[in-house]
């Protein structure tokens, strides 16, 4: 640290007061733990390699078409009205949401589907017409449980710094630890939805639930049925896709003070005397900083790939089992056939075998199930929109990508018997080369390094796996992380509740010569609150 650049003295010493946070990646972690500091007067720097911000709420151009090819799902609204609220706007002014009548179209085959809607009174007549009354009533029972679990989970873990087992039951009292085993932690997914469908069909539409955070749902916690809560409150679709959220969040950071650099990509965490103390950017050059908020996954820390001062954050975070990635193709294609919605899924005859492809075998699956997203389609039952079409096709992949790139010809071979499941189910895609964008793991190893390509952080499949995220505060003083590979876990919603949890920490942990408190805000968090040691 040799003369005075960005903040920094000669020797290394810091300006006293600077009360500047770097902000390495513009994520919606990053995003949000931007904005909300920004929002309390902090001076604020989000350095994003990228063009843009989002993430891996990204688009590919396909044909001409900008087509969302990350998230594509937007839920719990209520995480982001009180994020927009803290900073005295309206969620409805920056964005317009769509709700979805019907959440998804599901497929076994040409002739048997079943919708799930919005109302789960009307999925539970579905259901009854599609496998019988009983399934209809394990049906209810189910949604049930999953409230009961969401209910437990969401004050007492997903909001607060660092849960444990322990202060999840024991905090709480006698009713607590009672509290703890209706959640099931210790029984797998499927062995859950064995005791409310006896239809193999949705044990496996239900189980699909793990593969939302990455996981097998014959291995995964039998907690994650909480997502078919979420769902019941609501799905909607976002006018003019899903990165209009990123470019929503900052754009309001940046009215905020925030200051964004694109292109700017980080080398190095700086750090002296065991504390961050700024960023060496790959250019060289470095900035002092009071506090880095790391938008990142925790296996990019832990393998140093952002010093090897910086991997003391996460040490362990990079031998941790990985979730899966994906291989998908964004295109402009005319289709006939199938009745598509928005939201479509094709499963597999052989969903074991899927899934033991992916985690076991480490390879692509010989029969995929295959997600479907019609972006130029509603929740409803509509006519299909002019040809062609924007599609978003997904199928799981192992996070090999920095291990075992798959060849032109593995990904050709999956390709067509992706389509082909399509074909036999009804659907009949007219895809042409030029219109079609293929993204593999490792693609996705190259936009988020470290990762193989894995898309959600480490896999679930230990009953504890949830409690061995890290947190907000890292293992370095001065150091946080956000981001769908931390605590409370990935998903657009979940990475923001991470970005608000590493913004409390920051509020939290600076001196208080540093900085004025600040009062509390609209949306539950004060300062203190913020700091979610007691919100249940």
């Amino acid at each position: 640290m040799d003369g005075r650049v960005n903040g920094i003295l000669p020797g290394g010493n810091q300006l006293q007061h600077c009360r500047r946070v770097a902000v390495i990646g513009a994520g919606i972690g990053g995003l949000v733990a931007a904005l909300e500091l920004a929002a309390r007067g902090l001076d604020v720097l989000v350095l994003e390699r990228a063009g843009a911000p989002g993430g891996k709420l990204r688009t590919v151009a396909a044909g001409g078409a900008r087509i969302d090819s990350g998230p594509t799902v937007f839920t719990l609204r209520p995480v982001f009205e009180e994020i927009f609220a803290a900073c005295g706007e309206s969620l409805e002014a920056h964005m317009t949401l769509q709700p979805l009548e019907r959440l998804a179209r599901h497929a076994w085959g040409e002739r048997e589907r079943l919708d799930l809607f919005a109302d789960a009174e009307r999925s539970a007549d579905a259901i009854g017409r599609f496998a019988g009354p009983t399934e209809a009533a394990g049906y209810l029972a189910f949604c049930a449980r999953a409230r009961r679990i969401y209910g437990t989970l969401e004050q007492r873990f997903i909001r607060i710094q660092r849960p444990s087992l322990l202060s999840l039951s024991l905090g709480h009292g006698p009713r607590g630890l009672l509290d703890v085993m209706r959640i099931s932690p210790y029984t797998r997914l499927w062995q859950a939805l064995g005791q409310h469908f006896r239809d193999p069909r949705l044990r496996q539409l239900f189980g699909r639930y793990a593969t939302y955070s990455g996981c097998s749902p014959f291995r995964a916690p039998a907690t994650l049925m909480l997502i078919a809560h979420v769902e019941q409150q609501g799905v909607w679709a976002v006018e003019g896709g899903m990165q209009r959220i990123a470019a929503a969040l900052a754009g309001l950071a940046a009215a905020r003070g925030a200051r964004f650099r694109y292109g700017a990509a980080v080398a190095e965490v700086l750090t002296e005397g065991g504390r961050a103390v700024g960023v060496r950017l790959e250019d060289g050059e470095r900035i002092a900083a009071d506090a880095v908020v790391v938008n990142a996954d925790a296996a990019a820390l832990g393998r140093g790939l952002l010093g090897a001062q910086a991997a003391r954050a996460a040490p362990r975070a990079h031998r941790a089992p990985r979730s899966m990635s994906a291989l998908t193709w964004s295109l402009l294609a005319e289709t006939d056939g199938f009745p598509l919605l928005r939201h479509n899924v094709f499963f597999s005859d052989r969903y074991a075998a899927e899934f033991d492809d992916v985690f076991r075998r480490r390879r692509l699956p010989a029969s995929p199930t295959v997600y479907v997203c019609a972006q130029d389609r509603g929740g409803g039952e509509a006519p299909a929109p002019a040809s062609p079409e924007r599609l978003f096709c997904l199928v799981n992949a192992p996070a090999t990508g920095d291990s075992h790139p798959f060849s032109a010809a593995e990904i050709r071979e999956c390709e067509e018997r992706t389509f082909s499941h399509l074909e036999r189910s009804g659907l009949h895609v007219r895809a042409q080369p030029d219109r079609t964008v293929a993204t593999t793991p490792a693609d996705f190893e190259r936009m988020f390094p470290g990762t193989g390509g894995a898309l959600y952080g480490r896999t679930l499949h230990h009953p504890f796996a949830s409690f061995q995220r890290p947190g907000a505060r890292s293992r370095v003083p001065g150091l946080y992380l956000a981001g769908g590979g931390t605590h409370p876990g990935p998903g657009v919603p979940m990475a923001a509740l991470s970005g608000r949890l590493a913004a409390a920490s920051v509020l939290a942990d600076l001196p208080s010569t540093s900085l004025s408190r600040p009062a509390a805000t609209a949306g539950g968090m004060s300062t203190r609150s913020a700091t979610m040691e007691s919100t249940g």
